[in-house]
């Protein structure tokens, strides 16, 4: 199908979720389509639909909102406008309790092998309610090689009604494979527009005009962020404390207070995301293993129970490990938006700030520093984000970075 053949890009149901991307909604509307004519037995132009695609883009650009909504299209029940957003279909696949749509969200750091080899024996099977049996996997770049080689298998040697999503931050070889990649059919998404991001949180959110417009345009694009950012006052004072942190190493002492007090933020803010779903799994765990019954065999029950609940707290170790990173590295991100933004103002360009709210702190910064200077605090964050890839320890990472960004 040619671009003067797709049909244009819908703004309603699942497709009002994937914002500031019409490019790639008319790209995956037409591959709907494409498939719902192919269940149908209906003749389709070849690769208007295929196998396995996988979504690329910054973060915050919708990756695997992105994915959701394609999935949630492909089950749809709605043959005239699939994606309705209203049908039983697309709201258990955007629920996330559709029986032929397994979602992998990585808990950890990575993704295993045994994870990879049990998720692609469930794609092997038939779809059971739905039209196609969907593999989604969000942060497919935490794969581990062994994961990867078993997920190639998989992608290689389709079965006929089984469709792989996955979503990494770009297509290089250091995300994603370059043989997996070669089996995909790539779907890039932008940054979206500040625009775009004050619209949604307006109209879906109903956060009040000015407040979406600064969020949307201190977010950086993240749409995830700035919802944060606009609903959630705490979030909003740690953003404050992160950007004090350039003018306010004043002396060598402030590294390591600084240090400490930016770990601590992420492990608050960690401890915050995963705290309540946590205490539901345990609660949950409980119940079904019998927890609180009585008479006979109660002792072997309890003993299941006390290993089960190791096995789920060492899981919940892991996911807080992985959130606490993930917050560090936002905290980062802003850091860096802030040296950018020094850059930027030293050369006078005539493009907007990453925190225009911090311009009086940016400038002032800019008169104390050369360019040279700002430019080898900018890489000292991002060498900081590379080594929290690297598994260094959080606290000596934002040490060095903080000693740096001070000298």
């Amino acid at each position: 199908m040619t671009r003067t053949d797709a049909p244009d890009a819908p703004r309603t149901g699942v497709w009002a979720e994937v914002v500031g991307q019409p490019d790639a909604v008319r790209t995956l509307y037409a591959a709907v389509r494409a498939a719902h004519r192919q269940v149908r037995g209906e003749p389709v132009p070849p690769g208007s639909m295929t196998h396995a695609w996988l979504f690329t883009g910054p973060p915050g650009s919708g990756r695997s909102i992105a994915a959701r909504a394609f999935a949630a299209a492909l089950e749809c029940t709605d043959a005239e406008s699939p994606g309705c957003g209203h049908c039983q279909a697309c709201r258990t696949v955007l629920h996330g309790t559709h029986a032929d749509v397994r979602v992998v969200v990585p808990e950890g750091l990575s993704i295993s092998v045994a994870e990879m080899r049990t998720l692609v024996q469930a794609a092997a099977r038939r779809p059971t309610t739905g039209q196609w049996r969907i593999v989604l996997i969000e942060d497919s770049d935490r794969l581990t090689e062994g994961a990867a080689n078993a997920l190639l298998k998989a992608v290689e040697e389709p079965p006929p009604r089984t469709v792989f999503l996955l979503c990494a931050p770009s297509d290089h070889p250091e995300d994603v494979s370059v043989t997996i990649r070669s089996r995909c059919r790539v779907v890039q998404l932008r940054t979206p527009l500040t625009s775009a991001i004050a619209e949604v949180l307006r109209e879906r959110d109903g956060v009040e005009p000015e407040l979406a417009q600064w969020a949307a345009s201190v977010s950086g694009g993240h749409i995830g962020r700035a919802r944060r950012l606009a609903t959630d006052e705490e979030a909003r004072e740690r953003r404050e404390t992160v950007l004090r942190i350039p003018l306010g190493l004043q002396r060598f002492a402030d590294v390591f207070t600084a240090a400490a007090g930016l770990v601590k933020l992420a492990e608050t803010e960690a401890a915050a995301a995963n705290e309540e779903r946590n205490e539901a799994e345990k609660e949950e765990l409980r119940t079904a293993m019998g927890a609180g019954g009585t008479g006979k065999g109660t002792a072997a029950a309890t003993r299941g129970a006390n290993a089960a609940l190791k096995e789920l707290e060492k899981r919940q170790k892991s996911r807080a490990t992985r959130s606490q990173r993930d917050a560090l590295d936002l905290a980062l991100v802003d850091l860096a938006g802030f040296y950018r933004d020094v850059l930027v103002t030293h050369a006078g360009a005539d493009v907007p700030l990453n925190h225009p709210d911090f311009a009086g702190p940016i400038a002032k910064a800019a008169a104390q520093w050369t360019s040279e200077s700002a430019l080898r605090r900018l890489n000292a964050v991002l060498d900081c984000r590379v080594a929290l890839t690297q598994n260094v320890k959080p606290i000596i990472a934002v040490e060095a970075m903080l000693a740096a960004l001070q000298s």
